[in-house]
């Protein structure tokens, strides 16, 4: 029976049920479900499995709206401040102003420099921990580095991810030889001669999430074992989907706090009667290389940036780098507007250096290529082609020795004028 004449005896009421059902091959005496009709199934090799041809399929060709890359912008100011805004609109987060408020706790004096930890709030709710690393015998103002810490899947220590405090943890120990080379970004930077702040992001360090169960453990870390630190960064690790969950209900993003802590760091260094607030930079490996994106392109007060081991065109990310990464890394909405090269892009014409390794798991590689290219053109745009330095190095994800020094020696070029 064709479908027309069948359509119609229905509606009509000629037409049981039964026989419907029976003309569409299913016995109305033996109920069950119908046979699927056939498709060829093919290993995708992607994170989201089958359902990844159709994510694909749904963003195909669709431009970046606000890339400076394109046609719509002529102008790099009129850019930078739409893209701003509209990064900030998709970051929820933008809390009253406040005062800084500082107040060193610690005070601790080590051969090549002083280092203070110091309390300060970024908005009404906040009050976070810092260290501050000054060089000794500092003669005049000096120029300073954000040092933003990196993720790697270890919540309980933040701060002193960058920084050797003379009587490290046996985790942060090995943390430091995992990821550092055994030689943290901050301690180097000051023994260098810069000014350095560190401070905890939401979740990390001093600011991490302790359940109930957990509370057994106490809070002062140097009793942790390291069995003990392994446990609780399990727990942390569990609730990140918790955290955006409920961030999400009350209607804020982790990565808005996140950048706009970062942001107000800005706000405490520039008021330090040691910084030359003209002078100012800010680095990190992996989630904080992520951070020192958005920090440079968010804040104008930021003159040089180094990005280490972070840098991507997003899209050939969604077919098997997804859950590599954390969701301190998702800001909903902003790939319709941006790429992440887009928003380093938001830095120019000021100094900018990229530094990815050839052998990092976490990007593909043909998309760190890409990301170094849609960044180069977007500074040859501004005019400012060589303001922008993009470098590969033949390593997994490290901040190597010598990836250091080519990052402060960049720094010294360009912040030492």
């Amino acid at each position: 029976m064709d479908d027309d004449r069948r359509a119609f005896l229905q509606s009509v009421g000629l037409l049981s049920a039964s026989q419907l059902l029976s003309a569409n091959g299913v016995d109305a005496g033996q109920p069950g479900p119908r046979s699927d009709p056939p498709r060829e199934l093919r290993p995708a090799s992607a994170d989201l499995g089958s359902l990844y041809a159709d994510v694909e399929r749904s963003v195909a060709n669709r431009p970046y709206e606000h890339a400076f890359v394109g046609d719509r912008f002529r102008d790099v100011d009129e850019f930078k401040k739409t893209a701003r805004n509209k990064l900030l609109d998709l970051l929820l987060y933008r809390p009253a102003p406040t005062s800084p408020k500082a107040e060193v706790v610690e005070r601790v004096e080590r051969d090549t420099h002083i280092r203070e930890k110091v309390l300060f709030s970024t908005s009404p709710h906040f009050r976070i921990p810092a260290y501050v690393l000054i060089p000794r015998n500092l003669r005049g103002r000096a120029p300073a580095i954000v040092d933003l810490h990196s993720h790697g899947g270890m919540f309980l220590f933040g701060k002193e991810k960058v920084l050797d405090l003379g009587n490290n943890h046996a985790a942060m120990t090995d943390y430091h030889r995992r990821n550092y080379d055994g030689r943290p970004t901050a301690t180097e930077l000051v023994r260098r001669g810069y000014v350095v702040i560190t401070i905890d992001a939401f979740m990390f360090g001093e600011r991490r999430l302790i359940m109930d169960a957990d509370i057994k453990h106490g809070w002062d870390r140097a009793r942790y074992s390291l069995d003990d630190v392994r446990v609780m960064n399990l727990q942390c690790r569990a609730k990140e989907t918790t955290l955006v969950k409920a961030l999400t209900w009350a209607g804020l993003t982790w990565p808005g706090i996140v950048f706009w802590d970062d942001m107000r760091t800005v706000d405490y260094l520039v008021s330090r009667p040691e910084v030359d607030r003209d002078r100012i930079g800010c680095i990190g490996i992996s989630m904080g290389g992520y951070r020192s994106i958005f920090l440079s392109g968010l804040d104008e007060r930021i003159q040089a940036a180094c990005v280490t081991g972070f840098m991507s065109t997003l899209r050939p990310m969604i077919h098997a780098h997804v859950d590599t990464h954390s969701w301190v890394h998702y800001v909903p909405g902003m790939q319709k507007y941006l790429d992440l090269p887009d928003v380093a892009t938001l830095h120019t014409p000021k100094p900018l250096l990229v530094q990815q390794c050839t052998q990092d798991r976490l990007f593909p590689l043909a998309g760190m290529r890409a990301s170094l290219e849609r960044i180069g053109d977007g500074y040859a745009k501004a005019g400012a082609k060589d303001r922008f330095t993009g470098r590969f190095y033949d390593e997994p994800h490290i901040f190597t020795r010598r990836m250091q020094d080519d990052a402060i020696d960049w720094f010294d070029r360009w912040l030492r004028k």
